[in-house]
């Protein structure tokens, strides 16, 4: 599973700045929808595409590897 890691950096941005960093600022500033943003930043599991990683990077000033992260998932266990 791919895990990202919207909260993380969106955090550091804030501790770095002295100031609140927020969804719909990085919307503004990346022509990422809200609502996606939202989704990357809340919902397990979901699903985007390559140039909405691309300008994640470019805003935060990052790799792709900052952004998502691949989770191993544990096997499910046998009764």
């Amino acid at each position: 599973m791919i895990r990202f890691r919207l909260k993380e950096l969106m955090a550091n941005k804030s501790y770095e700045e002295k100031r609140n960093v927020t969804l719909e600022e990085i919307s503004e500033a990346t022509g990422i929808h809200r609502v996606t943003l939202s989704r990357i930043a809340n919902k397990v599991g979901y699903s985007t595409s390559t140039n909405v990683l691309g300008a994640l990077c470019e805003y935060f000033d990052c790799e792709v590897g900052e952004v998502a992260e691949r989770v191993r998932e544990k096997p499910a266990e046998k009764d």
